[in-house]
């Protein structure tokens, strides 16, 4: 069933939804290199991914003020056109706007991401 589901979809983000699917870019900082002591610093190490999806926003009865803020953006994207598995506290860029991925959810066949992203 999840192949089926994401076949249809990658079909209709080529077709039906072409317009409003975007690129996007994620990265993450996933640790730090070793402490140099000339600089005094520890230099960050940096993973980047991207995938496809649409961008929306949420529905106005679910917006709470608190967890959702009207200003959020929704993002479906297709988890077999993600190249990782977006995370909290992730970079979301898309169209030279910066996102941080508030909260990633999934569907209930694993086909896609529902992403909750902040401007930054």
């Amino acid at each position: 069933m999840r192949d089926e589901l994401t076949a249809e979809l990658a079909a209709a983000f080529d077709t039906d939804l072409a317009d409003a699917v975007s690129s996007f870019t994620g990265s993450r900082v996933i640790g730090h290199g070793p402490y140099d002591p000339v600089t005094e610093t520890r230099p960050t190490i940096t993973e980047n991914y991207s995938g496809r999806g649409v961008f929306g926003s949420f529905e106005i009865g679910i917006i709470d003020g608190v967890q959702i803020l009207r200003t959020d953006v929704k993002l479906t994207a297709l988890q077999a056109e993600v190249t990782k598995t977006p995370k909290v506290d992730d970079t979301i860029e898309q169209g030279g706007t910066s996102y941080k991925v508030i909260h990633v959810g999934k569907d209930a066949v694993d086909a896609t991401w529902v992403v909750q992203l902040r401007a930054t």
